[in-house]
């Protein structure tokens, strides 16, 4: 069965309770000046984090919204929960299964696993695995569902020095072949493994990592618009994850386009929320009517370790409704 992967519907969910980064200085044991570098340079303000909800009820809102466009007729043969961290629970609980039982569909035979080695990019990947797992299956009416949401439970998780002060948040994309959302035309990644052990670089290595970061975020994008028969100039909007204004203003550069073509509003409202960047940040554009029908547009992320991963959409005006 041939035929591209689109996504029926996107959902996003995050956790009311605001708070300004500086309420967060002592918990992760950072000085004044170290949290003015990351409101005047990084351009965070405030993020959504909420120590008193669990991993599920965080997860759990945005799963049964996108479930919800399941059609009559329609079988949902996999759950995958893509997560950037290894440890998002106790070793015991496998959160896939947990997840698709609490949803009642452990039932309808949905195979539930999850993925996680491609860090903030999981998400994405995760959609590029059951596209071609439903492919393979060969059933028009077969369903997988994305799953993402991870809580910031530690200091030492929250906080990735001179980069991000990571958020609560959680995302869920319905796919399938050949539907009627949002297509897909192109996911494109790239692994440097030299930075795989993050927080054992050398000062050196991370001054080298931070020059070639903006540069390596342009060539896996414009790869995946070069593999979708599009260019640049082709693209409504850049969708990425929220890291932070400076590395988005050093790829900017390094795409020669213009800021206004990147989406980046969500950066100060809720900073980096693991996997789930993209899709939050695509469930604004939705909700404020700036989704265009027939347009192109990016999802892109990168994660620790170092991936980076770029998908083409095309917009429908079904998808992600």
């Amino acid at each position: 069965m041939g035929g591209h992967t689109t996504l029926e519907r996107i959902e996003s969910h995050l956790p009311e309770r605001s708070v300004r980064i500086e309420e967060l200085g002592e918990h992760l044991g950072l000085r004044r000046a170290e949290l003015g570098v990351f409101r005047k340079f990084y351009g965070l303000d405030t993020l959504r984090f909420d120590p008193d909800i669990n991993l599920f009820d965080l997860v759990r809102p945005a799963a049964r919204r996108a479930l919800d466009a399941l059609p009559g007729n329609g079988r949902l043969a996999y759950l995958v929960y893509a997560h950037t961290t290894q440890a998002v629970a106790p070793p015991d609980v496998d959160v896939a299964q947990v997840v698709r039982d609490e949803l009642g569909l452990d039932r309808e035979g949905t195979e539930a696993f999850a993925l996680s080695h491609q860090a903030c990019v999981s998400s994405l990947g995760a959609i590029d695995v059951v596209g071609e797992l439903l492919r393979a299956e060969g059933d028009e009416h077969a369903y997988a569902l994305m799953v993402t949401g991870e809580r910031a439970y530690s200091p030492v998780v929250q906080h990735i020095p001179n980069t991000a002060i990571m958020a609560d948040a959680a995302a869920a994309c319905l796919v399938t072949v050949d539907g009627r959302g949002d297509r897909v035309h192109a996911f494109t990644t790239r692994t440097l493994g030299e930075y795989a052990e993050w927080l054992e670089l050398t000062a050196e290595q991370n001054n080298e990592f931070g020059q070639q970061y903006g540069p390596r975020i342009a060539e896996v994008i414009n790869q995946a618009v070069a593999e979708s028969g599009l260019t640049l100039d082709d693209i409504e909007l850049i969708i990425p994850h929220n890291v932070n204004m400076l590395a988005w203003r050093q790829t900017i550069k390094a795409l020669e386009v213009s800021p206004e073509r990147v989406f980046l509003e969500n950066v100060p409202r809720y900073s980096h929320t693991f996997a789930s960047d993209v899709f939050v940040n695509y469930t604004t554009l939705r909700e404020t009517g700036r989704l265009v029908a027939g347009a192109h547009y990016v999802l892109v992320s990168v994660g620790l370790g170092a991936t980076f991963g770029a998908m083409v959409i095309t917009h429908r005006k079904e998808g992600g409704t």
